[in-house]
Parts: C-alpha cells; sequence; structure tokens
C-alpha cells in the first residue's frame, strides 16, 4: 500500500469508527473476563467453606464456578466473533468501497 492510500485511509472516518467501536468493544468484553476471573479468585482465597460446598453428590461449588468461568470465556469469545462478522465486517466493507477496493 503506497503511502498515500495509507494516509487516505488513516484519514478515512469509517475507519476511525472502525477502530474506536472495534477497541471499545474488545475492552469491554475483556473487562468482563477479567471482573469474572478476579471474583472467582477472590472466591477461592477468602470464602474456602462456599467453594467447598457440596452442590451435588462430591461436585463443590468452586468446581461448578471453574466450570461457568471457563464457559463465560468462550460465551465472550462467541459474542465478539458474531460481532465481527457483523457489525465490523460492515465498517471494513465501507471502507473498501470508499478508498476504491
Amino acid at each position: 500500500m503506497a503511502e498515500a492510500d495509507t494516509a487516505r485511509v488513516l484519514a478515512s472516518p469509517n475507519f476511525r469508527r472502525l477502530v474506536h467501536e472495534r477497541t471499545r468493544f474488545a475492552w469491554i468484553l475483556s473487562g468482563l473476563m477479567l471482573a469474572i476471573y478476579l471474583v472467582f479468585i477472590l472466591l477461592i482465597a477468602f470464602a474456602h467453606g462456599l467453594m467447598a460446598t457440596k452442590v451435588m453428590g462430591t461436585i463443590s461449588l468452586g468446581l461448578v464456578l471453574g466450570i461457568g468461568v471457563i464457559l463465560a470465556a468462550f460465551l465472550l469469545t462467541g459474542i465478539y466473533v458474531v460481532r465481527a462478522n457483523g457489525r465490523f465486517d460492515d465498517l471494513t466493507r465501507d471502507l473498501n468501497r470508499e478508498i476504491g477496493r
């Protein structure tokens, strides 16, 4: 890509919108995952009795919540993929049309 093309892309309102929306969305999802993980770790550190509570046979609440943390990561990844394949792809298409690709 020539320098003129690069400058045109960087100056484009569509490019700025794409970068802003994608960055904001990624930070929101990252913050959610961090909060979920932090709560889980704090429960492990400070709520031994609660985490050791049996919920079904020998299965403890800690195990259930641990699986929940893993499932939350998959869910948040899925949410990002849906958004990327929808809104972000639309913005990328608009940007490509704008710069003539």
